[in-house]
């Protein structure tokens, strides 16, 4: 991995490990219990947060780090690695993201209504 990739992957996991300390806002472990449930209320149509389109993104990314098949082969030893490792980073951060928004949702009284959204 190139220099300004490292110094991009240094700074998404930075972020993500910081956005857990900001004060008032869920943990780490708190964000990450909360994955399965925030799943379940985006299936559900309980949690307007998180669209379908978002949640299927999230899984495709995670079939991607899994798969076999990738964009650049891991017979290229070190690309090959860091297209999954950004992958890994986008999704890690996507997640926690929006592990903090669920969380907030939920202590605020789980509303139906979304910001911006048009009330009849």
């Amino acid at each position: 991995m190139n220099k300004k990739r490292s110094a991009a992957a240094a700074g998404q996991a930075w972020q993500i490990y910081s956005e857990t300390l900001q004060p008032d806002a869920p943990g780490m472990w708190t964000r990450v219990r909360a994955v399965p449930r925030m799943i379940k209320s985006v299936l559900r149509g309980d949690y307007k947060g998180m669209s379908f389109g978002t949640l299927g993104l999230l899984a495709l990314g995670l079939i991607y780090i899994v798969s076999p098949l990738d964009a650049i082969p891991e017979v290229f030893p070190i690309v090959g690695l860091a297209d999954d490792t950004a992958m890994a980073l986008w999704l890690a951060a996507a997640l926690v993201k929006a592990a903090g928004d669920f969380v907030a949702w939920e202590r605020g009284g789980r509303p139906h209504v979304v910001v911006g959204e048009v009330i009849d």
